[in-house]
């Protein structure tokens, strides 16, 4: 099962661009409660790029 290409914005090239190697990480969030990310690279400059997911309910 192929993966869906996660959308991200890179702040270098200043436009949205398709992650290379996203994968799912843990960010603090305020009053320290993890937030889900997406975290992958700009495949035209090679930025790390980040996405905040919405929280698993």
């Amino acid at each position: 099962m192929p993966e869906e290409a996660v959308q991200g914005y890179c702040v270098k090239c200043k436009a949205k661009q398709d992650m290379v190697e996203a994968q799912e990480v843990e960010m603090k969030g305020k009053g320290g409660k993890p937030r889900r990310a997406m975290k992958g690279k700009c495949p035209k400059c090679g930025t790390t790029m980040f996405r905040i997911m919405p929280s698993k309910k």
